[in-house]
């Protein structure tokens, strides 16, 4: 939930600092009408700020089949972690097609533009999307899949959202945090490698394993801290921890899905490359989907 300290000249003078670095039109939006050819593509919602207009769209498998099983697979909920979004852009334009005679797809590829184009974690409001997905959200990006997916109506199998851990976590948005909230923030050691956030409340341990195992032949996997914790929390084996999604409102917790699972890829390693943070993502999905055939 929203609590904001700030003062509206505060949040101004925050906002003021974050310009456009980069283009959702040229680097997504082209994407998605490139793959228009090959799944149903939806506008769902269009954001409105004064840096500019947003529309937004995900992707749906054509001649969508009732009696196979739905995979929803979400990117860019924080529009700086860049292979969320390209890593789910990249699965439904070379790899999908694999997995129509089992699946049905339904892709948001980049929930937050604003955030893409400017390389942020939060809204321009400051929100953190992340913690805000119910209905009603006072986060439009939130609001508006909340809406999408009322409306489509679809039982999940899994749920896949893609995201990344950056340095910048502890250089600029905790202490923005910080600062906007006025509570005091720790600062955890950011884990070098690809790891994973299941949910509490829906464990399935060997979905998780089997995605940790794909990754590992495109990235390395994260090693725990001299405590077994990866970001202050306890591991429940190599790469994988749990978070209560729902409770906390994240996004992996939009619908009922039995297998949900959170990627989080470090693209500041010295070890990786921007395409193989891509691939990490596209790996954990396919670990995901060989597992669930």
């Amino acid at each position: 939930m929203v609590k904001h300290n700030w003062t509206q000249e505060e949040s101004k003078t925050w906002r003021e600092k974050h310009r456009v670095k980069r283009s959702y039109q040229e680097d997504v939006i082209s994407s998605i009408d490139k793959l228009a050819k090959f799944f149903d593509k939806t506008q769902y919602g269009t954001l409105e700020y004064s840096e500019g207009v947003y529309p937004l769209f995900y992707l749906k498998s054509k001649n969508f089949d009732a009696n196979k099983k739905n995979i929803l697979i979400t990117g860019g909920v924080h529009g700086y972690e860049t292979s969320g979004v390209h890593g789910a852009l990249l699965f439904m334009q070379n790899y999908a097609t694999k997995y129509e005679d089992d699946f049905n797809f339904v892709c948001f590829p980049c929930i937050s533009p604003w955030g893409y184009e400017t390389i942020n974690r939060w809204n321009p409001d400051a929100i953190d999307p992340n913690r805000n997905f119910y209905k009603d959200s006072p986060a439009a990006e939130c609001k508006f899949i909340v809406e999408a997916l009322d409306k489509l109506n679809l039982e999940f199998l899994a749920h896949f959202d893609l995201h990344e851990t950056t340095d910048t976590d502890n250089t600029v948005f905790r202490p923005d945090l910080e600062k906007r909230d006025g509570i005091p923030q720790d600062l955890w050691e950011i884990p070098d490698g690809f790891y994973l956030v299941g949910d509490t409340s829906r464990r399935e341990d060997d979905f998780q394993k089997a995605i940790v195992t794909s990754v590992e032949k495109v990235t390395h996997i994260a090693p725990h801290d001299e405590n077994g914790k990866i970001i202050g929390v306890d591991i429940i084996s190599k790469g994988i921890i749990n978070y209560d999604v729902k409770k906390l409102f994240l996004c992996a917790g939009l619908t009922d899905a039995p297998y949900v699972t959170t990627t989080e890829v470090y693209p500041d390693s010295p070890k990786v490359t921007g395409k193989e943070c891509n691939l990490a993502q596209v790996a954990a999905v396919e670990g995901g989907l060989q597992y669930l055939k």
